[in-house]
């Protein structure tokens, strides 16, 4: 029954987000009267919102106050600089949700169908990562960026997928004399344009607008970004790509991978190993793929050997690949 009633959580936990009740809470107001108030809502459907949110370990109640708890009152209170709430607009966008409507279906097809995919081309799903998903990808790129970035040396960066720009601009924002030329569909790159003018590296942001598969790279690159990209592929397609990606490289340059990587045993961790089934509902041929299959990826693209590491408190892992 817990299982079945999950989808419960998810909806309320973005209701509230909608509704930006935890920043309401957080501020001050610990009561139904004066929450309803400020929310501009039901008094009802505050009380109702607010005691399902404490079964779940988001708010605290006492003598009919509400707190958010403090384990999470850092990521979804709108006012900290840690706050990832926004994720949740995407995350349980009815795009998103909508895919595993038939899980069945995928199951019996292995996979979804092109013109039913996250991966068809120009989806506007994209802009919607772009624009609420920069909060929590800001924190893994940040991580990404304290170990391949190389302040004080030139470094001309392609990011593949730049998405919200941030794994880009994380490393702009650690090495002065990094240039970084973001790849992806052109209004998904408004987002990250943004996102670049508002970290203060703008002038340093050059966009490439299109599909990496097509899209011409350009050469002598010392970093190349491939962040949460892979995963939406098969084997072969992502073979292609890194052939690309290796000669758009300069000899003594490297690749630097995020991903979702299970175990050889693929049931562990949960969330990397569970990420596969994001892939099987919303791609054709995607997959949550271990560090054998990321690094024989490589290899057959004329790769060496990589290496792995986690990444900072993140459930993602990084990939290092030299060029040569």
């Amino acid at each position: 029954m817990e299982t079945l009633f999950m989808f419960q959580s998810t909806q309320a936990f973005k209701a509230a987000i909608d509704l930006d009740l935890f920043t309401v809470i957080a501020s001050g107001a610990t009561r139904v009267p004066e929450i309803a108030a400020r929310l501009k809502s039901a008094e009802r459907g505050v009380r109702i919102l607010c005691d399902f949110l404490t079964t779940r370990g988001f708010l605290v109640k006492s003598a009919g106050s509400y707190a958010v708890s403090p384990t999470v009152a850092p990521f979804l209170d709108a006012r900290s600089p840690a706050y990832i709430g926004a994720m949740a607009s995407f995350l349980a966008h009815p795009t998103i949700t909508r895919s595993f409507e038939d899980v069945a279906d995928k199951v019996r097809k292995g996979g979804a169908t092109l013109g039913d995919s996250t991966v068809d081309p120009e989806n506007p799903i994209w802009v919607e990562f772009a624009r609420h998903m920069s909060g929590f990808m800001g924190m893994v790129a940040g991580a990404l960026a304290a170990v391949v970035a190389r302040p004080g040396e030139s470094q001309k960066v392609l990011d593949i997928s730049a998405g919200h720009g941030m794994f880009g601009i994380a490393v702009a924002k650690a090495n002065m004399k990094a240039e970084i030329h973001g790849l992806d569909w052109k209004s998904v790159l408004t987002v990250a344009r943004e996102n670049a003018n508002k970290a203060g590296v703008g002038d340093r942001f050059h966009e490439i607008p299109g599909s990496a598969f097509d899209v011409e790279f350009g050469r002598e690159y010392d970093l190349v970004l491939i962040p949460n990209f892979l995963h939406h592929f098969d084997w072969n397609t992502c073979v292609g790509l890194l052939k690309r990606v290796k000669a758009a490289l300069k000899p003594t340059g490297i690749v630097a991978t995020s991903e979702f990587v299970p175990n050889d045993d693929r049931v562990t961790p949960p969330m990397p190993a569970a990420f596969s089934l994001q892939m099987l509902v919303g791609t054709p041929a995607g997959d949550a793929y271990t560090f054998a299959e990321l690094n024989g990826m490589f290899r057959e693209a004329g790769f060496p050997q990589s290496s792995s590491q986690p990444l900072g408190h993140t459930p993602q892992t990084l990939i290092l690949t030299p060029a040569f």
